[in-house]
């Protein structure tokens, strides 16, 4: 009976190493999944800036030229 249980235990332990290097490399592979999504989330923010900047002056643009072609009623 000891045997079998050693020989289970053998065999058990290089299984357990392999899960455990399984479940590392994962949570590592899922660690670097989320910073790439984090910085693309901050790219897409800082892209949504500059998007509303520029429409912003093209805005005052456009109204300065409305201002210019409309004439001043008194």
């Amino acid at each position: 009976m000891t045997d079998v249980i050693g020989v289970i235990m053998v065999f058990s332990i290089p299984i357990i190493a392999i899960i455990t290097s399984h479940i590392r490399s994962n949570t590592k592979i899922k660690g670097k999944l989320i910073q790439d999504q984090l910085e693309l989330e901050k790219l897409k923010h800082q892209n949504f800036l500059l998007e509303t900047e520029k429409m912003r002056l093209e805005l005052e643009k456009m109204n300065r030229i409305d201002t210019k072609d409309t004439p001043n009623i008194p």
